[in-house]
């Protein structure tokens, strides 16, 4: 599936069934949505490093979310679980922790870019701009919380913000034509 496509078939889905403060600023999101989507899950992962063959790891979805982490979060929080309760409404998904994260592998991408959004909602600081790299990925680092940044080498730390900065400049490249 392609960036276009991702868009397309799930951003765009997802933003329909979410009040539409949340994508008062198109661009920007697009951009950060698919930017996080390919650090997260660049091949279309919809499991991550399967625990034993045939079973998801921790995380899944086109944007890897955890059932403890991203899915409880968006549940739990105030500014969230409202909207999250409405997007399982409108696609017959059980709005609980299990419910959504369930439903993550079996491809409902527009579930996964509601949650996704959702997620970047909670945070208090506004959405950076379109092109602003560095905030970006401030942005991403304290909403997604990604282990292998926190628990990583000084060089994979590097390697990772440099495949931020590779990832993100594709999103743009996508969103701005």
């Amino acid at each position: 599936m392609t960036l276009s496509e991702i868009r397309a078939q799930a951003i765009v889905p997802a933003m329909a069934l979410l009040p539409a403060s949340m994508y008062a600023r198109p661009n920007a999101v697009d951009v950060l949505l698919l930017a996080t989507h390919l650090q997260e899950a660049p091949n279309r992962e919809q499991c991550q490093l399967p625990a034993r063959p045939g079973q998801c790891g921790p995380a899944r979805g086109i944007f890897q979310f955890e059932r403890g982490g991203g899915v409880a979060g968006v549940l739990r929080h105030h500014a969230s679980r409202e909207h999250a309760v409405a997007v399982c409404d409108a696609l017959g998904i059980e709005p609980t922790i299990d419910g959504i994260f369930n439903a993550l592998p079996e491809q409902c991408d527009v579930l996964d870019a509601a949650m996704a959004r959702l997620l970047y909602w909670t945070d208090r600081k506004p959405m950076p701009g379109v092109g602003d790299v560095e905030g970006a990925w401030q942005y991403y680092l304290d909403n997604w919380r990604p282990g292998a940044y926190s628990r990583g080498t000084t060089a994979q730390k590097y390697a990772l913000r440099r495949k931020w900065a590779q990832n993100y400049a594709r999103a743009m490249d996508e969103v701005l034509g």
